[in-house]
């Protein structure tokens, strides 16, 4: 799973998978964390550009949900234009074509 690769890489603790139009919810996933004492969530968008979700769905639902469960919610970029993510498809296109 990316997100507990992620987690192990970054070295966090407490994290939460979560979906805007799936299960688990990003509702879900702020409630558990926020059960659990946390107070501050960043939210790393699976993104690769900055689409309608991440312009319009994703602010209005974290200004929600950071007023309904009292924390602090940031949200990351998305993958677009970080370095690591040309480096990938030039990796995966030459496993294809080796």
């Amino acid at each position: 799973m990316v997100a507990a690769a992620a987690a192990k890489l970054g070295t966090w603790d407490v994290y939460e998978t979560a979906f805007l139009e799936a299960a688990p919810r990003l509702d879900d996933a702020v409630a558990s964390l926020a059960r659990q004492g946390i107070q501050s969530i960043l939210v790393l968008p699976y993104f690769l550009t900055l689409g309608i979700h991440l312009q319009r769905d994703l602010p209005k639902l974290v200004q929600d949900l950071a007023r309904k469960f009292g924390v602090a919610i940031q949200v990351a970029p998305p993958l677009d234009g970080h370095a690591a993510l040309s480096r990938i498809l030039a990796e995966r296109a030459e496993e294809f074509l080796a």
